[in-house]
């Protein structure tokens, strides 16, 4: 009787410990799932997007203010089936831990001081802190599998990189490729430098960053952009306004009027969101960019093949070769 009792106090030990998992975040702490979170929040708007992306949208308690995508996250919000916990980097700490939510999924902006207090009341967290296209991939599958999601996890992450073959396939072949200048704001000038996402967009869309001389996002001045003199410019819009001009859109036309951008109109607004957010819609943002640079392409490796066949040096040169050939004939 005693063996039996131990064979099944075992077994259900086995089974239980067969479903433990142990998710290394980004910044290398261990967190030990032993079942599948029936109770998520949300600290970060990529982070929901990622959530909804792979079916565990329905399991989500707790958003931030700015978690506005997809549609049904903004409507689960409305009919009062997500609770708002306050900003990005405004967590309201007392809401979160209200909630009594298994699983929390934080971000670098969130600030240190707000994860450690989750988990010092207990509060499974997983901190996440992307800095490029990769890192988001593999912070997909993370979430994944923290949340019983590994197969549509994997799923997507495939589909960025179908989308990301065929983008660079396709612009391997360009001849020349566009400088570009990624502007998020001009009070004072924000600009997307490189270790940024907008810069592994822009690359991925077949162009060059034109600072990418300068690490992260970067406050520069109207000097700076009028000598980088770029061939498109690409300025940031709020949620849902992307390829609508705006104010910024505007004071790109009246502030630099002689750039080759503005003057040939190259500038071009894109959805914030798109291009900001650590998510796998950085791939629609590099999709809308390469549009643009394709275009610019087109024209550019036109006239630099109508250059080359007007310049005068190019006649000299052929008369050279027909002055050999007669010479040699003689």
């Amino acid at each position: 009787m005693r063996k039996a009792i131990f064979i099944i106090f075992l077994l259900l030990f086995v089974c239980f410990n067969a479903k433990a998992l142990t998710i290394v975040d980004d910044f290398g702490y261990k967190t030990v799932i032993n079942k599948t979170p029936q109770r998520i929040v949300s600290l970060a708007p990529s982070n929901t997007e990622i959530l909804f992306a792979l079916g565990a949208g329905k399991r989500v308690v707790g958003v931030t203010d700015y978690c506005d995508y997809p549609p049904e996250a903004v409507k689960m919000k409305k009919e009062g089936l997500i609770e708002s916990i306050g900003g990005y980097s405004t967590v309201n700490i007392e809401k979160v831990i209200a909630l009594k939510p298994d699983l929390v999924l934080a971000a670098y902006g969130n600030g240190k001081e707000v994860v450690d207090v989750l988990r010092s009341y207990g509060i499974k967290v997983i901190a996440l802190n992307p800095k490029n296209i990769s890192d988001v991939m593999r912070d997909i599958l993370i979430i994944g599998k923290a949340v019983g999601e590994e197969k549509n996890a994997t799923k997507l992450v495939n589909w960025m990189k179908n989308e990301i073959k065929k983008l660079k396939e396709k612009t391997s072949r360009y001849k020349v490729r566009p400088r570009i200048v990624h502007i998020l704001w001009n009070d004072p000038i924000w600009v997307s430098g490189n270790d940024t996402f907008a810069n592994d967009v822009i690359k991925l869309a077949g162009g060059i960053n034109a600072f990418k001389d300068i690490e992260g996002w970067r406050i520069v001045s109207y000097e700076e952009i009028l000598a980088k003199n770029p061939d498109i410019i690409i300025v940031n819009s709020g949620s849902g306004m992307g390829g609508k001009k705006n104010i910024l859109y505007d004071w790109v036309i009246k502030k630099f009027p002689d750039l080759d951008a503005v003057k040939k109109g190259n500038v071009y607004v894109i959805n914030s969101d798109l291009i900001d957010r650590p998510s796998y819609r950085l791939i629609y943002a590099a999709k809308e960019i390469a549009k643009w640079v394709e275009a610019w392409e087109k024209n550019n490796s036109k006239v630099q093949v109508q250059k080359i066949n007007e310049t005068p040096g190019f006649e000299v040169i052929l008369a050279l070769i027909a002055l050999i050939i007669a010479i040699r004939k003689r």
